[in-house]
């Protein structure tokens, strides 16, 4: 689950004032917006990489606000993907669990079990140039997933791809989504991939946030959580 409530965020002369959203657990959500509306600042607050002047930020039920990035338990896939260009594939996926210290043996299982589901086996032992656009965000994704998170953020991932591509990564990320039951926030200024991933969309205006629609998002209220950043994941 992902809450925001009365989220006020600046960012030099820009600010966002009063934004409250919820995606309930395991619903792919979509937070719409032309360029320069706040649609990655919002994703940025829910990370870590931006601070908030005043509301709060949940995460299944903790409340994370104040909590640094890595222990907020989200994958997040930029928008170009960035990969490292010294490692290989295999290493990019591998990273997280590494840093989290788990054992070289549930790292391998894990970076097979994500190259087969996202199809890049056969990407492994290869280095980042050369690969295509969409086969750099499908490394991206499984780096984002490698530790299994919980949540899922994505930053405009389809924005650089071409429409057969794009197609392709639609399929990809309604089969990610069934298989691991991330909750997801998807930003993106393209209707469409609204009207394909999407449970409930969200567009931000003006300064604030509303939800298009009722879509599948429920809307019940959400008792307060406690104060306390959840703890790394280390399940390879």
């Amino acid at each position: 689950m992902i809450l925001l409530e009365n989220l006020s965020i600046r960012a030099g002369p820009f600010s966002l004032e009063n934004v409250s959203m919820e995606v309930p657990s395991r619903h792919y959500a979509v937070l719409m917006g032309k360029t320069g509306s706040g649609k990655t600042t919002i994703l940025e607050a829910i990370i870590g990489l931006r601070s908030v002047l005043a509301g709060r930020i949940c995460l299944d039920g903790i409340d994370v606000t104040s909590a640094k990035p890595a222990l907020r338990g989200i994958g997040y896939v930029p928008q170009d993907g960035a990969l490292f260009s010294t490692m290989t594939v295999r290493d990019q996926i591998a990273l997280a669990l590494r840093v989290r210290r788990v054992k070289a043996a549930a790292v391998e299982r894990r970076v097979d079990e994500l190259a087969h589901m996202l199809r890049i086996g056969h990407l492994l032992d290869r280095k980042p140039q050369g690969l295509s656009g969409g086969e750099r965000q499908r490394v991206a994704l499984g780096r984002a997933l490698s530790f299994r998170p919980s949540v899922l953020c994505l930053d405009e991932p389809l924005s650089a791809l071409d429409e057969e591509t794009r197609q392709q990564m639609y399929a990809l990320l309604r089969d990610v989504r069934a298989q691991t039951g991330v909750t997801a926030l998807h930003v993106t200024h393209n209707r469409e991939e609204a009207d394909e991933l999407a449970d409930c969309v969200f567009r931000v205006e003006a300064g604030r946030v509303r939800r298009l629609g009722e879509g599948k998002c429920a809307t019940a209220s959400t008792p307060t959580p406690p104060s306390v950043p959840p703890q790394p994941t280390g399940s390879g």
